[in-house]
């Protein structure tokens, strides 16, 4: 008959996987959670900037927009699950209850889940409309509703998961290192299942990528290729360079770690780097912000318009600004291709 240990301390499973459990605060421990409690006041910040503006801006009622909207409230979530992490670390970790473990475990899952599942739905919608030449998808505010909480019952389907059965509460030699009350064969799943979703943003990313180039190459051979075309063509490039290697830079290594351990890989010592993976992972939470939603001159200006509300130093935000800004991203170049977006 198996034997289940729901009953046990958090110590009894860290012992059980080899992962020490520290009573008194090193400075490796006081380094990490200086370090999170930095980057998660930041990304609640930022995020929550991007929101605001994107609520009071109408201009940003389109479905990229929404999607944008949407990235920013998973990593908003993310920074309050790494914020819950590193009040409940360290030293602390050892008066845990195992109900407690799982909800922290459970809101790093399922809010890195989020953001990761919310990044591919941005770079398909990125690829339909760079492709068709708009300057918006076509797709209506339901099919977004839609796919929207499509994206958070992914997210928590996959976060909850190890709470209420894939586990090794009743299997302790499928015990993970890194998180030892989870299972590695759900390690190993949720890391192929990311790793994944990496490759084909790879693909939809670089795509984009040489499609933007070739177009680049055949339009300069014409007189009638518009500046206006070129820089935004250019942009284009940039935004997917930044993009392709933030996400590679911080969710490459964290993946990979947890594939090993997942692996029950012996020789490999996961647990000296998981803390600074894991940290890795949540400044990319950061990183979105700046990226998606920073380099639009629209953006910036509603961050401005937000930022000095109380001092009233910026102008109203009035329909002739949108209006006016707009028309800029609409310019038609003689060759009656229109201006694309700049924002991926």
């Amino acid at each position: 008959m198996t034997r289940c240990y729901y009953n046990e301390t958090i110590e009894f499973f860290y012992n059980n996987s080899g992962k020490e459990l520290s009573r008194v605060w090193r400075n490796k421990d006081v380094l990490v959670v200086v370090l999170g409690l930095t980057v998660s006041i930041i990304v609640l910040l930022t995020n929550l900037l991007v929101i605001t503006a994107i609520a009071i801006n109408k201009r940003f009622h389109y479905p990229i927009y929404y999607l944008l909207g949407n990235l920013a409230a998973a990593d908003l979530f993310a920074g309050i699950a790494y914020l819950f992490l590193m009040f409940h670390t360290g030293p602390n970790t050892a008066q845990l209850s195992l109900k407690t473990w799982f909800v922290r475990q459970s809101l790093l899952d399922t809010s890195l889940t989020a953001s990761v599942v919310n990044l591919l739905a941005i770079a398909v919608e990125r690829h339909q409309t760079v492709f068709t030449m708009q300057l918006h998808s076509k797709m209506s505010n339901q099919r977004v509703i839609i796919l929207i909480v499509c994206i958070w019952l992914t997210a928590l389907l996959l976060g909850l998961i190890p709470s209420y059965g894939w586990h090794c509460l009743c299997s302790l030699k499928d015990c993970s290192r890194m998180a030892p009350l989870y299972s590695r064969r759900y390690l190993t799943f949720w890391a192929i299942s990311n790793l994944f979703i990496f490759l084909i943003m790879v693909v939809v990313y670089t795509h984009i990528f040489i499609y933007v180039k070739r177009k680049m190459a055949r339009m300069s051979r014409h007189t009638s290729f518009h500046p206006r075309y070129r820089e935004t063509m250019i942009n284009l490039i940039k935004t997917v360079i930044i993009i392709l290697s933030a996400f590679v830079i911080c969710w490459t290594p964290g993946q990979v770690v947890l594939l090993l351990d997942g692996l029950s890989c012996e020789s490999c010592d996961v647990l000296s780097v998981e803390k600074y993976v894991l940290l890795l992972a949540e400044i990319n939470s950061l990183i979105n912000a700046v990226v998606y939603s920073y380099r639009d001159n629209e953006m910036r200006s509603t961050f401005r318009k937000i930022l000095c509300f109380a001092c009233h130093r910026m102008p109203k935000y009035s329909p002739a600004s949108v209006k006016s800004s707009t028309t800029e991203h609409r310019i038609l170049p003689q060759n009656g291709h229109p201006v694309m977006d700049s924002t991926l």
